[in-house]
């Protein structure tokens, strides 16, 4: 391998609390030095721009198996890197569903051949997602899951959610959650407010995730396993786990980018753009929801991705598929964070890299002398405008197109 100096860069490690402009040396693999460093065979001219670990996104669709209309693993692991992505994590649903070793292993081997971003797979916790027969959770983490979860699937009572924890739990398995109660949100596309009201829309009260949440942490308190709530989109979802964590409970949360910028006021005009599940909540949520990120209550920030083709967003508002392509825009929505204040430089490098570590459980990334290259490089006062057309990722179904930001990727290292 070629080996890179990186001189006069600000390198930001979270998990050594590390903020300073320095010189850093990569070769074979590694980071070889840091400060004082021979001469390389590239050198990076990095004055005013920042190295952080890389980012590590906890869910994206990657549409395969099962939708290559859609996107495919080799496509968006490479639009990933090209964003900072280094780690992408997929959730099962995809078709057939991940809740076999061998549909692991598939997912695994089609990464490895694409290149890109590295891909980390959720198992299903239940047998084909159909929320009754448990998985054959032993068997998944044998082949190297790094979480279950059920995505969206309902389960279909409390006792299979109890015996599904208690299970996972015994196997040291974190079961990820997208607190969204099914009967609650009846079929709904659209937060319960003046905006669903005005169009029409079949709503989600707010109760459908709040209920969930409370169901799974009494559960917790019960089995002492691990849960992690994904995707949250309320205050009261955020209140009730900074509640849990100050009890010690084992529970962590993320939210996805477009959540701590938009609200149900996108959908003006039946935006199809801006349909996702969990809905685009009021400004009061979003407001908490930024708050709770810059606590650390929620300890990561993700892109929800979900590529679709043009197509799935030019049907009447219900009927079009919900979901933003969001591998593109997830560091530069971070780092409009930074801009707003609400996160420093370094905490906004932790709610992407060692928070999302540490829901997984990996050891957490630093930037250090023999560490292996997993790098985000990047410049934080450029200027460009999203262009759909231009965008990497297959899917280019994004509410933020034409938007202008400061701030992205330039390289990443892996």
């Amino acid at each position: 391998m070629t080996s890179i100096l990186i001189q006069n860069v600000r390198m930001l490690c979270p998990a050594s609390g590390t903020d300073k402009v320095t010189t850093v040396r990569l070769e074979a693999g590694q980071i070889t030095h840091i400060g004082t460093a021979p001469d390389a065979d590239e050198t990076i001219n990095a004055q005013g721009l920042w190295l952080m670990p890389g980012i590590i996104d906890l869910a994206a669709r990657l549409r395969e198996p099962g939708a290559t209309a859609k996107a495919t693993i080799a496509s968006e692991a490479k639009a990933a890197l090209a964003a900072g992505i280094t780690t992408l994590v997929m959730p099962p649903d995809t078709k057939p569903v991940a809740d076999t070793p061998a549909a692991v292993d598939r997912i695994h081997a089609k990464a490895a051949q694409a290149g890109g971003a590295a891909v980390r797979v959720l198992g299903a916790l239940t047998v084909g997602l159909q929320g009754e027969a448990l998985g054959e959770l032993s068997a998944l983490k044998a082949a190297g899951v790094v979480g279950v979860t059920n995505g969206l699937a309902p389960l279909a009572n409390l006792l299979v959610t109890r015996r599904a924890l208690e299970y996972a739990n015994g196997l040291g398995l974190t079961v990820h959650v997208v607190a969204l109660d099914a009967a609650l949100a009846n079929g709904g596309c659209a937060h319960e407010g003046a905006m669903a009201t005005k169009l029409g829309l079949a709503a989600i009260p707010v109760a459908a995730e709040v209920a969930a949440v409370r169901q799974w942490i009494s559960l917790v308190e019960d089995t002492g396993a691990a849960v992690h709530f994904g995707r949250l989109s309320s205050a009261r979802g955020a209140e009730l786990v900074e509640s849990a964590q100050a009890r010690k409970l084992p529970v962590t949360a993320d939210v996805a980018a477009h959540q701590l910028f938009l609200t149900d006021a996108s959908l003006e005009g039946f935006n199809a753009m801006a349909h996702v599940i969990p809905p685009l909540r009021s400004a009061d949520d979003r407001d908490a929801l930024r708050g709770a990120v810059a606590k650390g209550v929620i300890a990561a920030i993700c892109s929800d991705h979900q590529p679709h083709e043009p197509d799935a967003k030019v049907n009447p508002f219900p009927l079009t598929e919900p979901g933003i392509s969001g591998l593109e825009t997830l560091l530069p929505l971070a780092l409009r964070l930074v801009e707003d204040g609400v996160l420093s430089p370094l905490q906004c490098a932790a709610r992407l890299s060692t928070g999302p570590a540490a829901v997984l459980g990996m050891a957490l990334p630093r930037i250090a002398v023999g560490a292996s290259l997993a790098l985000t490089l990047i410049d934080p006062a450029l200027h460009w405008t999203l262009d759909p057309n231009a965008m990497l990722s297959r899917g280019r179904n994004t509410p933020f197109a034409g938007q202008t930001f400061i701030g992205r990727a330039v390289r990443s290292f892996v």
